[in-house]
Formats: C-alpha cells, sequence, structure tokens
C-alpha cells in the first residue's frame, strides 16, 4: 500500500493528481466525440496548432493561455478557408497548417535564450508543476465542457452519425461543429499545462477509444473515459515517481497501453469463440 500512497505525500504531487484528473474529465468528455465523429487528426492538429501562441506569449510576456486560444482559432479559420476556397478536403487543409503551425511554433520558440527549456515544457508540460491557479483554470473547463456537452448533446449526437439529418430536425450542425470545435480547443489549451501539446493526445483519444471497446452508449462511453483518464493519470504518476521517468509522458502512455491490451483481450476471446 504504501508503493502506491507514498508519490501523494507531497503538495505538488497532490495538485498534479488534481490537475491531471481535472484534465483527463475536460479531455475525456470532448474526446468521446472526437472519436465517434473520427476527428482525431483534426484533434491532433489543434494540438499543435497552439505553439505558435504559447510560444509568443512566452517571448511577448503575456497569458500563455490567451496566446494558445488564439492560435487554435487561426488554425480553425485557416482550415475552414482552405477547405471553402479550393476544392480539397478539409484533411488537405488541416495536413498544411498542421506542419505549418508547429514549425513556426519552433521557430519562434528557437528565438528565446531558454529554447531547450522552453520547448520542453511547452511540448511535454510540467505535470509537477501544477499550480493553485491551473486547477481553477481547469475546474472552469470542465463545468463549461459537462455544461456544454449536456446542452448540445442531442445536436452532437446527431451530427457525429448524420450531418444531413441534423440539418432536416433544425439541431444547426455548423453551430454544433463550432461550438464542438471550441470545446476540443478549450480543454486542449487547458491542459497543455499538466500534460504537454504533445501528449494531450493521449488523454484526448486514448480513454474514449478504450471505452467504445467496452460500452456503447455514448454517456457510459464518456463516464468509463473519463474513469480511465483519472485512472491512468494515478498510476501514470505513481509509476514516474518509483521508475523517474517523465510524470506528463507516463500519463499520456497508460491509456494507449489499455486500450491495446483491451483490444488484445477482445480479440483472444472472439478466436476463443470462433473455435
Amino acid at each position: 500500500m504504501d508503493w502506491l500512497t507514498t508519490p501523494f505525500e507531497f503538495g505538488f504531487q497532490q495538485r498534479a493528481l488534481l490537475g491531471g484528473s481535472l484534465a483527463a474529465v475536460a479531455l475525456a468528455v470532448v474526446g468521446t466525440w472526437v472519436v465517434i465523429r473520427g476527428m482525431t487528426f483534426l484533434g491532433d492538429a489543434l494540438v499543435h496548432g497552439v505553439i505558435p501562441g504559447i510560444a509568443l506569449a512566452v517571448l511577448l510576456d503575456f497569458n500563455v493561455l490567451l496566446g494558445a486560444t488564439i492560435a487554435a482559432a487561426v488554425m480553425i479559420g485557416g482550415i475552414n478557408l482552405v477547405h471553402r476556397q479550393t476544392a480539397f478536403s478539409e484533411d488537405t487543409g488541416i495536413g498544411l497548417l498542421f506542419v505549418g503551425m508547429l514549425g513556426l511554433g519552433v521557430i519562434l520558440i528557437s528565438r528565446t535564450d531558454s529554447y531547450t527549456g522552453d520547448l520542453t515544457s511547452i511540448l511535454f508540460g510540467d505535470a509537477l508543476g501544477v499550480t493553485s491557479g491551473d486547477l481553477v483554470v481547469l475546474v472552469v473547463i470542465v463545468g463549461i465542457t459537462l455544461a456544454a456537452s449536456l446542452f448540445f448533446y442531442r445536436a452532437f449526437l446527431v451530427l457525429s452519425f448524420n450531418e444531413q439529418k441534423a440539418q432536416m430536425l433544425g439541431l444547426r450542425p455548423r453551430l454544433a461543429h463550432g461550438v464542438m470545435l471550441a470545446l476540443i480547443t478549450l480543454s486542449i489549451v487547458g491542459s497543455f499545462q499538466t500534460v504537454g501539446t504533445l501528449l494531450v493526445l493521449g488523454l484526448l483519444v486514448g480513454p474514449p477509444a478504450t471505452a467504445t471497446l467496452l460500452v456503447k452508449r455514448v454517456p457510459l462511453i464518456m463516464a468509463t473515459a473519463a474513469l480511465i483518464g483519472v485512472f491512468s493519470v494515478a498510476s501514470g504518476l505513481i509509476i514516474s515517481y518509483h521508475a523517474n521517468t517523465s510524470g506528463s509522458a507516463t500519463m499520456a502512455v497508460v491509456p494507449i497501453a489499455l486500450f491495446f491490451a483491451v483490444l488484445t483481450v477482445q480479440s483472444l476471446r472472439s478466436r476463443s469463440r470462433a473455435a
């Protein structure tokens, strides 16, 4: 039992656990829609797209959350521009801005004196550096995410399976899509301090993907994904403490490992039944 509790005897570890758990809940809720709608590539692009905004915030010394939000808005606007003004699919705009925004972010970060330290912090987060202010922000983000998902639940659900039907039912799919993008952006921006911009995708996609293998109804997927996410955070911190590894990276790897473990078990069961 001491092996499980010792890592959380310190205040910074307790804040890391709480901050990571809050981020996991927010990411699980919006990540469910990402997985159901097949928007993982867009989610990954948004994760990279916020880097220039964070880099500018570091260079010009203003709020990094504001910088990340502005960068995400610019990226979404660019994707829509490419899609509407050309014959290319949305994936083309996502791919172009994916690389462009990431490259721009690294270029901007390279202008700082502490290039290596800033890049590492932005890309991989600092789970053990979570502050009380970060926790307040995460509580607000979780509240907004849950409230918006509840209010737009029907619109999100129909949109995820049939956009034309959503239009016929008067559910305003464009508005619903915009709100969904805003929630994805909000959860990514609010979580990068805890798990980093590159690793946040593990908690955004891993828990919901695993949950969809276990349950089928959307509310149950969200609840299961949240539990998996919180478990991943707690176990990741415990493992990183004893193994002396990166807390953020370990938290991001755990849900991916769980996904393949569940997938393997289900495949073995299917084969045994077929035999």
